[in-house]
């Protein structure tokens, strides 16, 4: 790898972008990728493919052998919410290989004992993205049913284009929550990415069931995230 292409790789991982390094094994040639670059690409097919899968490889195109080396940011989940939902949620996340925050001002829930090992911020969640902004390789989970801690989050998820933003709630809980989101200047084809109620339908009923669904609807969304935006910025909402 040529000093330039080394330069544009740590820049794409400082930034948290995707990319992918296409060696020609017969010439002896390397390209670096990026998420944003693959819409125009010869072979932005596959890279497209790599990049969601996570898996790198060797793909016959044409006639050559092409290798292909997927870098990708470690992606996280940031739950919203000190609850049962989430003491189940953050053990088999990172069993998945997500990287876990769990945020929640209320001293009461947000304890070491009950989320040992766990980065819990017991904090507003504006306070806590000051210092670790959301990005295209976030989800965001809202459990607590409180307003005022949950739709400050899910706007900053919104604005931040998270592959994934979910909240907990009922359908009516839900049609508050779009009229406050809407009334903030957010149209209706930002709101629709709020999965909600959250998680797939398999009729969970324990919490446990319950952060099973949500994990399950988590991986499905990265899997299957829509690349052909990624680098432009996100929505400018007053």
């Amino acid at each position: 790898m040529d000093v330039a292409t080394l330069v544009a790789l740590n820049a794409a991982k400082h930034e948290r972008r995707g990319a992918v390094l296409v060696s020609d094994l017969d010439a002896g040639t390397s390209e670096l990728v990026t998420e944003d670059q693959v819409a125009w690409h010869p072979v932005g097919g596959e890279i497209r493919a790599r990049l969601l899968s996570g898996k790198s490889g060797t793909a016959e195109i044409g006639a050559k052998s092409l290798f292909f080396n997927v870098h990708l940011p470690p992606p996280r989940i940031v739950v919203i919410g000190a609850v049962h939902i989430s003491q189940a949620l953050a053990p088999m996340a990172t069993l998945a290989g997500f990287a876990v925050t769990i945020i929640d001002p209320r001293t009461a829930f947000a304890t070491p004992e009950r989320f040992a090992g766990v980065d819990l911020r017991a904090d507003w969640p504006d306070e806590v993205f000051a210092t670790q902004p959301l990005d295209r390789y976030s989800a965001m989970v809202a459990v607590t049913h409180d307003p005022k801690i949950d739709d400050p989050a899910l706007t900053a998820a919104l604005r931040a284009r998270c592959f994934y933003v979910g909240a907990l709630g009922s359908r009516k809980t839900h049609a508050k929550r779009v009229d406050r989101l809407a009334s903030l200047g957010f149209d209706q084809a930002m709101i629709n990415r709020i999965r909600a109620p959250i998680g797939l339908d398999i009729g969970a009923a324990t919490p446990a069931e319950i952060a099973v669904a949500i994990l399950a609807e988590i991986i499905g969304a990265l899997r299957r995230r829509d690349l052909a935006h990624a680098g432009a910025p996100a929505e400018a909402v007053s």
